[in-house]
Protein backbone atom coordinates (compact mmCIF):
# COMPACT_ATOMS: atom_id res chain seq x y z
CA UNK A 1 0.00 0.00 0.00
CA UNK A 2 1.30 3.45 -0.93
CA UNK A 3 1.16 6.69 1.05
CA UNK A 4 1.80 10.38 0.48
CA UNK A 5 4.32 12.27 2.62
CA UNK A 6 3.40 15.95 2.48
CA UNK A 7 5.59 18.76 3.71
CA UNK A 8 3.16 21.53 4.51
CA UNK A 9 3.54 25.26 4.06
CA UNK A 10 4.74 25.31 0.45
CA UNK A 11 2.88 27.83 -1.69
CA UNK A 12 1.50 27.01 -5.13
CA UNK A 13 2.07 29.27 -8.11
CA UNK A 14 1.71 28.73 -11.85
CA UNK A 15 -0.62 27.03 -14.32
CA UNK A 16 -2.33 23.65 -14.17
CA UNK A 17 -4.66 21.92 -16.63
CA UNK A 18 -7.45 19.61 -15.43
CA UNK A 19 -7.65 16.02 -16.59
CA UNK A 20 -10.58 14.55 -18.48
CA UNK A 21 -13.73 14.01 -16.43
CA UNK A 22 -13.66 10.70 -14.55
CA UNK A 23 -17.43 10.28 -14.32
CA UNK A 24 -17.95 11.03 -17.99
CA UNK A 25 -15.14 8.65 -18.96
CA UNK A 26 -16.74 5.72 -17.15
CA UNK A 27 -20.04 6.34 -18.98
CA UNK A 28 -18.79 6.91 -22.51
CA UNK A 29 -16.28 4.04 -22.34
CA UNK A 30 -19.12 1.66 -21.44
CA UNK A 31 -21.18 3.08 -24.32
CA UNK A 32 -18.75 1.52 -26.81
CA UNK A 33 -20.38 -1.85 -25.98
CA UNK A 34 -23.45 -0.75 -27.98
CA UNK A 35 -21.73 -1.15 -31.37
CA UNK A 36 -19.32 -3.49 -33.13
CA UNK A 37 -17.71 -0.51 -34.89
CA UNK A 38 -14.62 1.33 -33.59
CA UNK A 39 -15.26 4.24 -31.20
CA UNK A 40 -12.42 6.70 -30.53
CA UNK A 41 -12.41 8.63 -27.26
CA UNK A 42 -9.92 11.39 -26.45
CA UNK A 43 -8.97 13.11 -23.17
CA UNK A 44 -9.46 9.91 -21.16
CA UNK A 45 -7.93 10.38 -17.69
CA UNK A 46 -5.18 7.87 -16.86
CA UNK A 47 -6.58 7.08 -13.41
CA UNK A 48 -7.06 3.83 -11.54
CA UNK A 49 -10.85 3.49 -11.93
CA UNK A 50 -10.65 4.10 -15.68
CA UNK A 51 -7.69 1.76 -16.15
CA UNK A 52 -9.53 -0.99 -14.27
CA UNK A 53 -12.64 -0.51 -16.41
CA UNK A 54 -10.60 -0.64 -19.62
CA UNK A 55 -8.94 -3.86 -18.41
CA UNK A 56 -12.37 -5.33 -17.64
CA UNK A 57 -13.49 -4.52 -21.18
CA UNK A 58 -10.37 -6.19 -22.55
CA UNK A 59 -11.20 -9.27 -20.47
CA UNK A 60 -14.58 -9.64 -22.17
CA UNK A 61 -13.05 -9.29 -25.62
CA UNK A 62 -13.07 -5.58 -26.44
CA UNK A 63 -10.19 -4.62 -28.70
CA UNK A 64 -8.45 -1.58 -27.19
CA UNK A 65 -5.92 0.53 -29.09
CA UNK A 66 -3.90 3.14 -27.18
CA UNK A 67 -3.42 5.77 -29.91
CA UNK A 68 -1.61 8.34 -27.76
CA UNK A 69 -1.65 9.69 -24.23
CA UNK A 70 -5.29 9.90 -23.06
CA UNK A 71 -6.48 8.75 -26.54
CA UNK A 72 -8.02 5.29 -27.07
CA UNK A 73 -10.01 3.43 -29.73
CA UNK A 74 -12.38 0.68 -28.60
CA UNK A 75 -14.04 -2.00 -30.72
CA UNK A 76 -16.54 -4.41 -29.18
CA UNK A 77 -16.92 -6.65 -32.24
CA UNK A 78 -16.10 -10.06 -30.74
CA UNK A 79 -17.15 -10.34 -27.11
CA UNK A 80 -16.86 -13.43 -24.94
CA UNK A 81 -20.34 -13.43 -23.45
CA UNK A 82 -19.59 -16.66 -21.56
CA UNK A 83 -17.00 -14.76 -19.52
CA UNK A 84 -19.84 -12.62 -18.14
CA UNK A 85 -21.12 -15.74 -16.37
CA UNK A 86 -17.78 -16.47 -14.70
CA UNK A 87 -16.94 -15.92 -11.05
CA UNK A 88 -13.81 -14.04 -12.12
CA UNK A 89 -15.95 -11.43 -13.89
CA UNK A 90 -18.25 -11.10 -10.87
CA UNK A 91 -15.27 -10.63 -8.54
CA UNK A 92 -13.79 -7.90 -10.74
CA UNK A 93 -17.11 -6.06 -10.93
CA UNK A 94 -17.37 -6.20 -7.15
CA UNK A 95 -14.17 -4.16 -6.84
CA UNK A 96 -15.07 -1.50 -9.42
CA UNK A 97 -18.02 0.88 -9.06
CA UNK A 98 -17.89 1.86 -12.74
CA UNK A 99 -18.68 -1.71 -13.80
CA UNK A 100 -22.35 -1.06 -13.08
CA UNK A 101 -22.42 1.11 -16.22
CA UNK A 102 -21.84 -1.98 -18.38
CA UNK A 103 -25.30 -3.33 -17.56
CA UNK A 104 -27.34 -0.93 -19.71
CA UNK A 105 -25.37 -1.33 -22.94
CA UNK A 106 -25.07 -5.12 -22.52
CA UNK A 107 -28.81 -5.39 -21.97
CA UNK A 108 -29.55 -3.03 -24.86
CA UNK A 109 -27.35 -4.82 -27.39
CA UNK A 110 -27.37 -8.47 -26.27
CA UNK A 111 -30.54 -8.72 -24.20
CA UNK A 112 -28.77 -9.95 -21.06
CA UNK A 113 -26.38 -8.86 -18.36
CA UNK A 114 -25.02 -10.00 -15.00
CA UNK A 115 -25.23 -7.65 -12.04
CA UNK A 116 -22.77 -7.99 -9.19
CA UNK A 117 -22.70 -5.63 -6.24
CA UNK A 118 -20.24 -2.96 -7.42
CA UNK A 119 -17.33 -1.65 -5.38
CA UNK A 120 -16.12 1.93 -5.01
CA UNK A 121 -16.09 4.56 -2.28
CA UNK A 122 -17.09 3.72 1.28
CA UNK A 123 -19.33 6.75 1.63
CA UNK A 124 -22.59 5.13 2.59
CA UNK A 125 -25.26 3.14 0.86
CA UNK A 126 -25.44 3.68 -2.90
CA UNK A 127 -28.45 1.71 -4.03
CA UNK A 128 -29.14 0.45 -7.55
CA UNK A 129 -32.94 0.47 -7.32
CA UNK A 130 -33.24 3.29 -9.87
CA UNK A 131 -31.29 1.21 -12.40
CA UNK A 132 -33.40 -1.89 -11.71
CA UNK A 133 -36.72 -0.07 -11.94
CA UNK A 134 -35.72 1.56 -15.22
CA UNK A 135 -34.77 -1.78 -16.75
CA UNK A 136 -38.03 -3.32 -15.52
CA UNK A 137 -40.01 -0.51 -17.15
CA UNK A 138 -38.28 -1.41 -20.43
CA UNK A 139 -39.39 -5.03 -20.05
CA UNK A 140 -36.37 -6.74 -18.49
CA UNK A 141 -36.73 -9.55 -15.97
CA UNK A 142 -34.46 -10.32 -13.01
CA UNK A 143 -33.40 -13.68 -11.63
CA UNK A 144 -31.26 -13.89 -8.51
CA UNK A 145 -28.41 -16.40 -8.38
CA UNK A 146 -28.30 -16.91 -4.61
CA UNK A 147 -25.16 -19.07 -4.73
CA UNK A 148 -23.06 -16.27 -6.27
CA UNK A 149 -25.12 -13.38 -4.84
CA UNK A 150 -25.67 -11.84 -8.29
CA UNK A 151 -28.64 -10.93 -10.43
CA UNK A 152 -29.12 -12.02 -14.02
CA UNK A 153 -31.19 -9.68 -16.13
CA UNK A 154 -32.68 -10.66 -19.48
CA UNK A 155 -35.06 -9.42 -22.15
CA UNK A 156 -35.72 -10.73 -25.67
CA UNK A 157 -36.55 -7.22 -26.84
CA UNK A 158 -36.72 -4.08 -24.74
CA UNK A 159 -39.71 -1.84 -25.38
CA UNK A 160 -39.78 1.93 -24.98
CA UNK A 161 -42.11 3.46 -22.39
CA UNK A 162 -42.64 6.45 -20.10
CA UNK A 163 -40.92 6.31 -16.72
CA UNK A 164 -40.57 8.65 -13.74
CA UNK A 165 -37.35 7.98 -11.87
CA UNK A 166 -37.53 7.85 -8.09
CA UNK A 167 -34.32 9.88 -7.90
CA UNK A 168 -32.17 11.77 -10.38
CA UNK A 169 -29.40 9.17 -10.27
CA UNK A 170 -26.52 9.97 -12.63
CA UNK A 171 -25.40 6.38 -13.18
CA UNK A 172 -29.01 5.20 -13.17
CA UNK A 173 -29.96 7.70 -15.87
CA UNK A 174 -26.88 6.78 -17.94
CA UNK A 175 -27.61 3.07 -17.68
CA UNK A 176 -31.26 3.46 -18.66
CA UNK A 177 -30.40 5.70 -21.62
CA UNK A 178 -27.88 3.17 -22.92
CA UNK A 179 -30.39 0.33 -22.52
CA UNK A 180 -33.13 2.32 -24.30
CA UNK A 181 -31.31 3.61 -27.40
CA UNK A 182 -32.05 0.41 -29.33
CA UNK A 183 -35.34 -0.47 -27.64
CA UNK A 184 -38.46 -0.71 -29.78
CA UNK A 185 -40.47 2.52 -29.76
CA UNK A 186 -40.03 5.68 -27.71
CA UNK A 187 -38.71 5.96 -24.17
CA UNK A 188 -39.38 9.05 -22.06
CA UNK A 189 -37.36 9.48 -18.86
CA UNK A 190 -38.65 12.11 -16.42
CA UNK A 191 -36.60 13.24 -13.39
CA UNK A 192 -33.51 12.24 -15.34
CA UNK A 193 -30.12 13.43 -14.16
CA UNK A 194 -28.86 16.21 -16.43
CA UNK A 195 -25.21 16.62 -15.36
CA UNK A 196 -22.68 17.45 -18.09
CA UNK A 197 -21.64 13.78 -17.89
CA UNK A 198 -25.12 12.74 -19.05
CA UNK A 199 -25.19 15.44 -21.70
CA UNK A 200 -21.87 14.25 -23.09
CA UNK A 201 -23.04 10.62 -23.10
CA UNK A 202 -26.13 11.64 -25.08
CA UNK A 203 -24.03 13.62 -27.57
CA UNK A 204 -21.79 10.60 -28.14
CA UNK A 205 -24.77 8.25 -28.57
CA UNK A 206 -26.38 10.64 -31.07
CA UNK A 207 -23.08 10.75 -32.98
CA UNK A 208 -23.28 6.94 -33.03
CA UNK A 209 -26.74 7.08 -34.60
CA UNK A 210 -29.07 7.27 -31.60
CA UNK A 211 -32.08 9.60 -31.49
CA UNK A 212 -32.05 11.41 -28.14
CA UNK A 213 -33.68 14.76 -27.43
CA UNK A 214 -34.18 16.85 -24.30
CA UNK A 215 -30.43 16.84 -23.61
CA UNK A 216 -29.50 19.07 -20.62
CA UNK A 217 -33.04 18.82 -19.21
CA UNK A 218 -34.58 16.36 -16.77
CA UNK A 219 -37.00 15.10 -19.45
CA UNK A 220 -35.18 12.95 -21.98
CA UNK A 221 -36.86 11.36 -24.99
CA UNK A 222 -35.25 8.44 -26.82
CA UNK A 223 -36.58 7.07 -30.10
CA UNK A 224 -35.17 3.57 -30.49
CA UNK A 225 -32.99 2.73 -33.49
CA UNK A 226 -31.99 -0.64 -34.94
CA UNK A 227 -28.23 -0.20 -34.82
CA UNK A 228 -25.46 2.13 -33.71
CA UNK A 229 -22.16 2.81 -35.48
CA UNK A 230 -18.72 4.18 -34.61
CA UNK A 231 -17.94 7.79 -33.70
CA UNK A 232 -15.28 10.08 -32.20
CA UNK A 233 -15.69 11.82 -28.85
CA UNK A 234 -13.67 14.15 -26.60
CA UNK A 235 -14.23 14.11 -22.83
CA UNK A 236 -14.80 17.38 -20.97
CA UNK A 237 -12.36 18.67 -18.34
CA UNK A 238 -13.11 17.18 -14.92
CA UNK A 239 -15.19 19.76 -13.05
CA UNK A 240 -14.44 18.03 -9.73
CA UNK A 241 -10.72 18.39 -10.33
CA UNK A 242 -11.28 22.03 -11.30
CA UNK A 243 -13.07 22.57 -7.99
CA UNK A 244 -10.27 20.77 -6.13
CA UNK A 245 -7.69 23.07 -7.71
CA UNK A 246 -9.77 26.13 -6.77
CA UNK A 247 -9.72 24.89 -3.17
CA UNK A 248 -5.95 24.32 -3.21
CA UNK A 249 -5.29 27.74 -4.73
CA UNK A 250 -7.49 29.42 -2.10
CA UNK A 251 -5.76 27.66 0.80
CA UNK A 252 -2.10 27.70 -0.28
CA UNK A 253 -1.91 29.60 -3.55
CA UNK A 254 0.16 32.60 -4.59
CA UNK A 255 -1.67 32.97 -7.88
CA UNK A 256 -2.84 29.89 -9.78
CA UNK A 257 -4.28 29.68 -13.30
CA UNK A 258 -6.49 26.68 -14.11
CA UNK A 259 -6.52 26.30 -17.89
CA UNK A 260 -9.25 25.16 -20.25
CA UNK A 261 -11.90 24.43 -17.65
CA UNK A 262 -14.95 24.52 -19.99
CA UNK A 263 -16.48 27.29 -17.91
CA UNK A 264 -19.99 26.82 -19.31
CA UNK A 265 -20.04 23.28 -17.90
CA UNK A 266 -18.98 24.19 -14.34
CA UNK A 267 -22.45 25.28 -13.30
CA UNK A 268 -22.67 26.66 -9.77
CA UNK A 269 -19.20 25.43 -8.71
CA UNK A 270 -17.33 28.77 -8.97
CA UNK A 271 -20.13 30.59 -7.14
CA UNK A 272 -20.05 28.04 -4.30
CA UNK A 273 -16.41 28.95 -3.65
CA UNK A 274 -17.21 32.65 -3.99
CA UNK A 275 -19.80 32.24 -1.22
CA UNK A 276 -17.02 31.37 1.22
CA UNK A 277 -15.00 34.35 0.04
CA UNK A 278 -12.71 32.86 -2.60
CA UNK A 279 -11.89 35.31 -5.40
CA UNK A 280 -12.11 33.75 -8.86
CA UNK A 281 -11.32 35.63 -12.04
CA UNK A 282 -12.11 34.41 -15.54
CA UNK A 283 -10.02 34.91 -18.65
CA UNK A 284 -11.37 33.17 -21.72
CA UNK A 285 -11.86 29.55 -20.66
CA UNK A 286 -9.34 29.83 -17.80
CA UNK A 287 -9.90 30.48 -14.11
CA UNK A 288 -7.42 32.58 -12.15
CA UNK A 289 -7.35 32.35 -8.34
CA UNK A 290 -5.20 35.20 -6.96
CA UNK A 291 -3.36 35.09 -3.66
CA UNK A 292 -5.69 36.00 -0.79
CA UNK A 293 -4.40 36.66 2.72
CA UNK A 294 -8.03 36.47 3.87
CA UNK A 295 -11.29 35.24 2.39
CA UNK A 296 -14.52 36.17 4.13
CA UNK A 297 -17.61 33.97 4.20
CA UNK A 298 -20.68 35.57 2.70
CA UNK A 299 -24.02 35.50 4.51
CA UNK A 300 -27.59 35.29 3.37
CA UNK A 301 -29.60 38.49 2.85
CA UNK A 302 -31.25 38.15 6.26
CA UNK A 303 -27.85 37.79 7.96
CA UNK A 304 -28.16 34.08 8.76
CA UNK A 305 -25.18 31.70 8.59
CA UNK A 306 -24.08 30.59 5.14
CA UNK A 307 -25.18 27.07 4.24
CA UNK A 308 -23.64 25.00 1.46
CA UNK A 309 -25.64 21.92 0.50
CA UNK A 310 -25.37 19.44 -2.34
CA UNK A 311 -28.21 18.96 -4.80
CA UNK A 312 -28.90 17.33 -8.16
CA UNK A 313 -27.52 19.25 -11.14
CA UNK A 314 -27.59 22.17 -11.71
CA UNK A 315 -27.21 22.30 -7.94
CA UNK A 316 -23.90 21.80 -6.16
CA UNK A 317 -22.27 18.43 -6.81
CA UNK A 318 -21.75 16.32 -3.67
CA UNK A 319 -18.25 15.46 -4.90
CA UNK A 320 -16.99 18.92 -3.89
CA UNK A 321 -18.53 19.13 -0.42
CA UNK A 322 -15.37 17.69 1.18
CA UNK A 323 -13.14 20.24 -0.58
CA UNK A 324 -15.40 23.18 0.31
CA UNK A 325 -15.41 22.06 3.95
CA UNK A 326 -11.61 22.08 4.11
CA UNK A 327 -11.37 25.49 2.44
CA UNK A 328 -13.88 26.85 4.97
CA UNK A 329 -11.56 25.94 7.86
CA UNK A 330 -9.32 28.92 6.98
CA UNK A 331 -12.06 31.38 6.00
CA UNK A 332 -13.19 34.30 8.13
CA UNK A 333 -16.65 33.32 9.32
CA UNK A 334 -18.73 30.19 9.80
CA UNK A 335 -20.40 27.81 7.36
CA UNK A 336 -22.94 25.03 7.73
CA UNK A 337 -22.04 22.17 5.38
CA UNK A 338 -25.02 19.94 4.56
CA UNK A 339 -24.15 16.72 2.73
CA UNK A 340 -27.57 15.32 1.86
CA UNK A 341 -26.83 12.42 -0.46
CA UNK A 342 -24.35 10.18 1.40
CA UNK A 343 -24.48 9.48 5.11
CA UNK A 344 -20.78 8.71 5.64
CA UNK A 345 -19.05 11.32 3.55
CA UNK A 346 -18.47 13.77 6.43
CA UNK A 347 -16.89 11.26 8.79
CA UNK A 348 -13.41 12.25 7.59
CA UNK A 349 -13.74 15.54 9.52
CA UNK A 350 -12.44 13.87 12.67
CA UNK A 351 -9.02 13.93 10.99
CA UNK A 352 -9.37 17.66 10.39
CA UNK A 353 -10.39 18.17 14.01
CA UNK A 354 -7.24 16.30 15.07
CA UNK A 355 -5.29 18.77 12.90
CA UNK A 356 -6.82 21.68 14.83
CA UNK A 357 -9.81 22.60 12.68
CA UNK A 358 -12.84 23.97 14.50
CA UNK A 359 -15.65 21.77 13.22
CA UNK A 360 -18.81 20.58 14.93
CA UNK A 361 -20.12 17.36 13.38
CA UNK A 362 -23.84 17.69 14.06
CA UNK A 363 -24.87 14.35 12.54
CA UNK A 364 -23.81 12.15 9.58
CA UNK A 365 -25.06 14.79 7.15
CA UNK A 366 -24.22 18.18 8.69
CA UNK A 367 -21.14 19.94 10.02
CA UNK A 368 -20.56 23.51 11.19
CA UNK A 369 -17.14 24.91 10.29
CA UNK A 370 -15.79 27.88 12.26
CA UNK A 371 -13.05 29.42 10.13
CA UNK A 372 -9.60 30.16 11.56
CA UNK A 373 -8.94 33.12 9.21
CA UNK A 374 -5.33 31.82 8.99
CA UNK A 375 -4.76 32.83 12.61
CA UNK A 376 -4.41 29.18 13.55
CA UNK A 377 -2.51 26.96 11.13
CA UNK A 378 -3.56 23.32 10.91
CA UNK A 379 -1.21 20.78 12.48
CA UNK A 380 0.39 18.01 10.46
CA UNK A 381 -0.85 14.50 11.13
CA UNK A 382 -1.19 10.90 10.04
CA UNK A 383 -4.40 9.97 8.30
CA UNK A 384 -6.00 7.51 5.90
CA UNK A 385 -7.99 8.35 2.79
CA UNK A 386 -11.48 6.79 3.10
CA UNK A 387 -12.66 7.78 -0.39
CA UNK A 388 -11.57 9.77 -3.44
CA UNK A 389 -13.00 13.15 -2.46
CA UNK A 390 -12.13 12.99 1.25
CA UNK A 391 -8.65 11.94 0.14
CA UNK A 392 -8.09 15.06 -1.94
CA UNK A 393 -9.59 17.20 0.86
CA UNK A 394 -7.12 15.73 3.35
CA UNK A 395 -4.31 16.37 0.86
CA UNK A 396 -5.31 20.04 0.67
CA UNK A 397 -5.38 20.22 4.48
CA UNK A 398 -1.92 18.62 4.71
CA UNK A 399 -0.49 21.06 2.13
CA UNK A 400 -1.66 23.96 4.32
CA UNK A 401 -0.55 22.41 7.62
CA UNK A 402 2.55 23.14 9.65
CA UNK A 403 4.90 20.17 9.56
CA UNK A 404 4.95 16.89 7.65
CA UNK A 405 1.82 14.79 7.21
CA UNK A 406 1.26 11.25 5.99
CA UNK A 407 -1.83 10.07 4.09
CA UNK A 408 -2.23 6.31 3.74
CA UNK A 409 -4.43 4.37 1.30
CA UNK A 410 -3.75 6.84 -1.51
CA UNK A 411 -5.03 4.29 -4.03
CA UNK A 412 -8.36 5.97 -3.26
CA UNK A 413 -6.96 9.30 -4.49
CA UNK A 414 -5.43 7.60 -7.54
CA UNK A 415 -8.89 6.35 -8.48
CA UNK A 416 -9.91 9.91 -9.32
CA UNK A 417 -6.80 12.08 -9.80
CA UNK A 418 -4.15 11.49 -12.45
CA UNK A 419 -0.49 11.77 -11.38
CA UNK A 420 -1.61 14.30 -8.79
CA UNK A 421 1.61 14.62 -6.78
CA UNK A 422 3.82 15.39 -9.79
CA UNK A 423 1.37 17.93 -11.18
CA UNK A 424 1.14 19.73 -7.83
CA UNK A 425 4.89 19.56 -7.22
CA UNK A 426 5.39 21.49 -10.47
CA UNK A 427 3.40 24.30 -8.85
CA UNK A 428 5.58 24.26 -5.73
CA UNK A 429 4.08 21.58 -3.49
CA UNK A 430 6.26 19.04 -1.70
CA UNK A 431 4.53 15.65 -1.95
CA UNK A 432 6.31 12.29 -2.05
CA UNK A 433 4.82 8.90 -2.85
CA UNK A 434 6.23 6.08 -0.69
CA UNK A 435 5.60 2.36 -0.20
CA UNK A 436 4.44 1.46 3.28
Amino acid sequence: MESFIIEGGHRLKGTITPQGAKNEALEVICAILLTSDPVRIKNIPEILDVKNLIQLLKDIGVKVTHNAENDYTFQAAELNLDYLESQEFVDKCSSLRGSVLMIGPMLGRFGKATIAKPGGDKIGRRRLDTHFQGFKHLGAKFVKDTERDVFKIESKKLKGCYMLLDEASVTGTANIIMAAVMAKGTTTIYNAACEPYIQQLCHLLNAMGANISGIASNLITIVGVDKLHGADHTILPDMIEVGSFIGMAAMVGDGVRIKNVSLKDLGIIPDAFRRIGVKIETEGDDLIIPHQPHYVVDSFIDGTIMTLADAPWPGLTPDLISVLLVVATQARGSVLIHQKMFESRLFFVDKLIDMGAQIILCDPHRAVVVGHDHKLVLRAGRMTSPDIRAGIALLIAAMSAEGTSCIANIAQIDRGYENIENRLNKLGACIKRVDD
